[in-house]
């Protein structure tokens, strides 16, 4: 209601307060790659959020969404963005649809973006969502995150963006040699990961402490 009555001045004002929320909590924390600062200014996390959250589209910390699951706090979807490394041409899995901000952002990164989300409910909605946002790049499976997408692998990097207790062996299977994988790990306090996948398998890095939902299993 509030963006019907302002037009294109609240359009500018959201405009406004995402450049700040890059400045504030995204590069002021170390995310440099131009590349995603840019795709985080592009992207309206305001688009995402349902109504009663829009004046909070752009505050530093996750937002709720159905099924108890949430929009990730923007720093992280950032830093997760960031450690995927992507160049432009790469093909991507992420786990964990949700509302659909993170896949938009990774698709404004790779050239194509495989999602992955349990709930039906969710990924038929956020499927529209980005169609309406003109996204065409991105593919949409509802499933078990934890077995992937087998018959679309191998990719370049996978997102995940729930907590496992551990790394899913079927996810490290469908990266590429030299494919970088970020998941959150941990079952109480949790860490963000980076894995790198070499020859003599995963080369794994702690990032950050992090809080994300626990990745729920089919028929669980």
């Amino acid at each position: 209601m509030i963006q019907k009555l302002l037009g294109q001045k609240y359009g500018d004002y959201l405009a406004f307060i995402r450049r700040q929320m890059i400045k504030d909590q995204i590069e002021s924390r170390g995310v440099k790659d131009p590349r995603v600062l840019a795709a985080m200014d592009k992207v309206c996390r305001h688009c995402f959020v349902t109504e009663d959250m829009l004046s909070r589209s752009y505050e530093d910390y996750p937002l709720p969404l159905a099924r108890g699951q949430t929009i990730s706090q923007p720093y992280i979807v950032a830093l997760m963005s960031e450690l995927a490394g992507l160049a432009g041409g790469e093909r991507v899995l992420e786990i964990g649809t949700g509302s659909g901000y993170q896949a938009a952002v990774l698709a404004e990164l790779a050239a194509e973006v495989d999602t992955v989300e349990l709930f039906a409910d969710l990924s038929a909605a956020a499927q529209a969502r980005l169609a309406k946002l003109g996204y065409a790049n991105i593919n949409f499976r509802t499933g078990d995150g934890a077995a992937g997408w087998p018959e679309r692998a191998p990719y370049d990097a996978i997102v995940v963006t729930c907590a496992a207790p551990a790394i899913p062996e079927a996810l490290a299977a469908q990266l590429k040699p030299g494919g970088r994988l970020v998941i959150p790990v941990g079952t109480g306090a949790q860490e963000l990961r980076l894995a790198i996948k070499t020859p003599e398998g995963l080369k794994e890095r702690a990032v950050a402490g992090v809080s994300f939902v626990p990745m729920l299993r089919e028929g669980a």
